[in-house]
Order: C-alpha cells, then sequence, then structure tokens
C-alpha cells in the first residue's frame, strides 16, 4: 500500500543529503528512514561508527538506498555536488557540547555559524529544501528569571515556557562565553528566514530540548575523550557506570525537559514528508510533562540504573560542584526550558508519548550493556607508578 502524507497524498521516494548522518540524532535517522521508508540517504560525517550497522553487509534489506560520504563540510569541495544530488539536505552538523561553550569560542561560533553558510547558500542557489537543526539554547534565559524571587508573576507559565513566534532570545553579558554556541546558532537561524523570506529558501528550524536515547553523546575515555565533558545525562552516565556521585553544578537548581529520541525522529520524520505544512516554520520538539531540575534528574537515574544494574543504590549518591569549578570561567545557564508545543501539533499533530523513566531505563540498559565492562576495564587496570 502507497504511503500517504497527512493530507493523503502519495509520499514520493526522495534523495536526501544528510549532514551529520554519523552522530546520535543521525543514526537514529537514517534507521527510521531505512526501515521505514523508501527513500535514499547520502550519508556526509567524519565518523560512521554509529551507522555501520547500516552501512554494511551488502545484503541488508536497504543495500543502495544508504551511501557514506567521509567529509568535513568546512573544506571540501564535494559539498555543493551531493547537496545537488538530492532533493532535500538535513543539517545536523555542530559543535553542541557545553563544557566547550566557554572553552572553546571561536570553534563553537565557526562550527555553528560559518560552516553552516554554504550549506544554506547551496540550498538557496540551487533551490533545495533544507531543514536545520538548531536548538533550544537560542531562547536562553526566561523572562521570568529575571523576575524579583518572591514575585508572584513567578507562578505565571507565561513568563516560562518558550514559544517558538513570541519568546525573545535573551542572552547573558558578552563575556559570558557560555553563550556563543546560541548566539550563533540564533544568528544561522535569522540567515536562513532571511533566504526564505528573499529568495524562496524552502526551510524548516527545528529546536530541539535534550533528546536522549542510546548511543547519545560520549563516555569520556571510553568513545570520547578522556578529559572532555559531555551533556548532564551522559555525564551522569558516565559516574553511575564508574560507581561515582553525580556532580550537581551549582545545586542542580535548573530545569530541563527531556525527549525520548525515538519521539522525537517521528517529529523528524513527519517534517520530511510533509513539506507542505513544514515548509517555512520553527519547531520545537521536547517533551513539557518531562520536567525535572537537574537534581530530581539525577535521583531518577539512580535509580533507575539501580534496577538496570542490578547494583545497590550508592552512599554518597550526589555531590554539589560550582559551575567555575567544573565548566571553567565564562559559565552562564537558563533557568527553565519548557517548550510550547502548539505549533508542530497543529501543523503535524506530533505529541511525544515516552515517559522520563522509560525513556532514562532505555538509555541506561543501552549504556550499562555497551560500556560497564569497558569502564570496569579501565578502572581495573593497574596505574604506573
Amino acid at each position: 500500500m502507497a504511503r500517504v502524507d497527512l493530507d493523503g497524498k502519495p509520499i514520493k521516494p526522495m534523495t536526501i543529503c544528510m549532514i551529520g548522518a554519523g552522530g546520535f540524532i543521525g543514526s537514529h535517522l537514517c534507521e527510521k528512514l531505512m526501515s521505514e521508508t523508501p527513500h535514499t540517504v547520502l550519508a556526509l560525517d567524519v565518523y560512521s561508527d554509529k551507522i555501520k550497522h547500516l552501512l554494511e553487509p551488502d545484503s541488508l534489506p536497504w543495500a543502495g538506498r544508504i551511501t557514506f560520504h567521509r567529509l568535513n563540510i568546512k573544506h571540501d569541495s564535494r559539498l555543493e555536488g551531493l547537496i545537488k544530488m538530492a532533493d532535500l539536505t538535513i543539517n545536523l552538523a555542530a559543535i553542541c557540547t557545553p563544557a566547550d561553550y566557554n572553552t572553546r569560542p571561536l570553534d563553537t561560533i565557526y562550527s555553528n555559524f560559518i560552516d553552516a553558510l554554504p550549506v544554506v547558500k547551496y540550498c538557496s542557489e540551487n533551490n533545495k529544501r533544507l531543514i536545520h537543526f538548531s536548538t533550544c539554547e537560542v531562547y536562553g534565559k526566561t523572562i521570568g528569571s529575571f523576575l524579583p524571587k518572591d514575585s508572584p508573576l513567578r507562578k505565571d507559565p507565561a513568563y516560562f515556557v518558550l514559544k517558538e513566534d513570541e519568546s525573545p532570545c535573551i542572552f547573558g553579558p558578552i563575556e559570558k562565553q557560555r553563550w556563543s554556541y546560541a548566539c550563533a546558532k540564533q544568528l544561522i537561524e535569522r540567515l536562513i528566514y532571511a533566504e526564505g523570506a528573499e529568495n524562496g529558501m524552502e526551510f524548516t528550524i527545528v529546536r530541539p530540548f535534550n533528546w536522549i536515547g542510546p548511543r547519545m553523546d560520549f563516555i569520556p575515555g571510553i568513545d570520547g575523550p578522556s578529559e572532555g565533558v559531555p551533556r548532564v545525562l551522559a555525564c551522569f552516565s558516565n559516574n553511575l557506570l564508574r560507581g561515582e556521585p553525580l556532580k550537581l553544578v551549582d545545586g542542580g537548581q535548573s530545569q530541563r525537559t527531556f525527549v525520548y529520541i525515538k519521539d522525537a525522529i517521528e517529529a523528524v520524520l513527519l517534517m520530511i514528508e510533509n513539506p507542505a505544512r513544514a515548509n517555512g516554520h520553527i519547531f520545537n520538539v521536547g517533551n513539557p510533562n518531562n520536567e525535572v531540575t537537574v537534581r530530581q534528574l539525577a535521583e531518577i537515574m539512580i535509580k533507575v540504573y539501580s534496577k538496570v544494574s542490578g547494583e545497590p543504590l550508592p552512599e554518597t549518591p550526589t555531590i554539589d560542584v560550582s559551575s567555575k569549578e567544573f565548566y571553567g570561567e565564562g559559565y552562564d545557564d537558563s533557568d527553565k526550558r519548557i517548550p510550547d508545543m502548539t505549533i508542530i501539533n497543529k501543523q503535524l499533530g506530533w505529541n511525544p508519548k515516552t515517559s522520563l523513566w522509560d525513556l532514562l531505563e532505555s538509555t541506561l540498559t543501552y549504556q550499562h550493556r555497551t560500556y560497564a565492562e569497558a569502564i570496569k576495564k579501565v578502572i581495573a587496570k593497574p596505574v604506573a607508578s
């Protein structure tokens, strides 16, 4: 039976140029496209480890529908040709690890703005549709965070809920380099929007709110740099796997929402296959029902990990650290990140389904199965005197 879009029209097979296909989001999106659609993917990245299972052997049912192109979009003359070959380009490439924002601000700005410029230019010049991945960080701080602590307005969600077409983007002062990422991401969004307005480029902008699941981020010293600091969930996973207390930055008072990667990928597939409903829109993709403080997240993860691993609950579950100690000078944070879901619900009828406990159980089961043995070996190694 022919697959149809939300308006009942048949979905034609398309060729998708996916930049950053080898990452966490890209690997899940490639899996979805291969197993559930007839589309072809030109997978661009510098690494292919997370999609290796899709590329070989040749006997896979989708053989021939996905090809890997090892390239860095910074300096590769093949980029425009690959965008020209495709009907749609999806750009997932970015430096998006908070520890880098204030320690590597130049790399962060170049990666998220300068390196994305040719992608936008080639799509615009060749009349190709673009789905660009931005971030919930573009909202910066909430209006509510500037209200006095005892203000009754702090109870009004209007000051905290983030709306794509209404909320201002509020960043900290320039010396707080943590906002280098958000600012670069906001500027590329404005450029894409301007290309749409002035040159008629078809685009969709995605703002992810903490997408969580297997293969996310890295575990330091195992499948990423030993000295690196991944995002909050992988940091906590790393501590749990090593039997260490979870470090709560500035008491873990920031609030976040978390959405399961498989739910989020459903939303992206709807954007891919419903251009008439998705073009010209910016979409929040998150789960406002899964809101917790970072401290609460740590407490739930400790319980889930104990269930998954069969290990007892730790005696010292968490310790408090300052943001300066953890992230270095120039760190700043947003207080809450709650997505308004009106636009994506109206345009694409999408709603997330998976509870926080279930998405954490899926992620930690995968991480325990994948990394526990490797970490035991690392911990057991005798240290040279």
